[in-house]
């Protein structure tokens, strides 16, 4: 039995081939693709099963966007996905499309401490919800669900709820990305495609810039890595790339703890996607956890759970493979309960 496993984003897929006598941790092939590269996932699919020697029975998709009756419009990219093209291109008896968090959110039992780091203290309760948030190029939330046996995974679409400002600051940004957009999401400021934004608002505002950082800027394809890349210097950063991702940061925290609170995840929080793992210095300062925190009457008890960043990059793909093998072996993937 032969798994197609996928992590599907607007910037980069990562595809993989296991098998149950393998398991997730030794697949028999895997690949990483430049999704913009590619019209459509069919063409990526094509292209890495054409030198593979295996063909899927199954095909088990994350992918970045809401799905509806098997069909997924990813996000950030012009793509429609659906089980019949599934089907037709890999020739897979099954196809099962989902969210991406909804993959990410089903690797979260079986990570080692190795894959995680811990930017809030507290102790998870066992059998507690489990929120999920990850800002990569947009933002994704799910939550995970003990069922008396295991947890399950559920998707959301979090993301795209309206961001609530917190003081003056926030207030001048809301109407600043009011005026940009129709609609000012929690993904307008804490995701990879926010943070350009993020920048044009602080230097609009008075903060400075290196020459160089703004000289790189004119020149990027993609202002994102290299906003990021000023902030995160650990010599002279820049500073208005500093105070956008400073803003980031905080955005985080404070939704991360929305999400605490509208599913009581006292069995965790998880931060997922590439830019926590690329900004841990900031999440492990005191404004993420006070904005994490800071929920009126409710503050202690949000404070007391438990946030960790998710370190390894591949956790979507390792969930799609763990969530396409469970079935057939007839057990969950892990026997972890956080």
């Amino acid at each position: 039995m032969i798994v197609l496993a996928g992590d599907v984003g607007g910037t980069k897929t990562d595809l993989a081939l296991v098998s149950r006598e393998r398991g997730v941790n030794a697949p028999l092939a895997e690949a990483t693709y430049l999704s913009r590269q590619y019209a459509n996932l069919e063409m990526m699919v094509a292209e890495f099963l054409a030198c593979r020697p295996h063909r899927p029975d199954r095909v088990i998709l994350g992918v970045a966007g809401p799905v509806v009756a098997g069909r997924a419009r990813v996000t950030n990219l012009p793509w429609v996905i659906d089980d019949v093209g599934m089907r037709r291109c890999t020739g897979a008896a099954e196809v099962c499309i989902m969210n991406d968090l909804e993959a990410i959110a089903w690797a979260i039992p079986g990570l080692e401490a190795a894959d995680l780091r811990q930017v809030n203290p507290g102790t998870a309760e066992a059998g507690g919800a489990v929120a999920v948030v990850a800002p990569g190029t947009g933002l994704g939330e799910a939550l995970l669900i003990w069922d008396g046996a295991r947890y399950r995974a559920r998707p959301s679409e979090g993301g795209h709820t309206d961001f609530g400002p917190r003081n003056e600051r926030e207030i001048r940004l809301l109407q600043w990305l009011m005026g940009q957009y129709r609609h000012a999401s929690y993904e307008r400021v804490c995701s990879g495609m926010a943070i350009p934004d993020l920048y044009r608002f602080v230097r609009q505002s008075g903060v400075t810039a290196h020459p160089a950082v703004a000289a790189d800027l004119a020149r990027a394809a993609d202002p994102t890595p290299v906003i990021v890349d000023a902030a995160m210097a650990e010599d002279n950063p820049c500073p208005a790339c500093r105070d956008a991702l400073a803003i980031f940061a905080s955005v985080l925290g404070a939704e991360a703890g929305n999400l605490a609170l509208k599913v009581l995840a006292t069995g965790g929080v998880y931060l997922a996607g590439g830019l926590p793992r690329r900004i841990l210095p900031l999440l492990l300062a005191d404004d993420f956890r006070v904005a994490f925190s800071s929920k009126g009457r409710f503050s202690d008890l949000v404070g007391r759970i438990p946030v960790h960043v998710v370190l390894n990059p591949k956790a979507g793909l390792l969930g799609a493979m763990a969530q396409g093998l469970e079935d057939w072996a007839g057990a969950p993937a892990s026997n972890h309960t956080l």
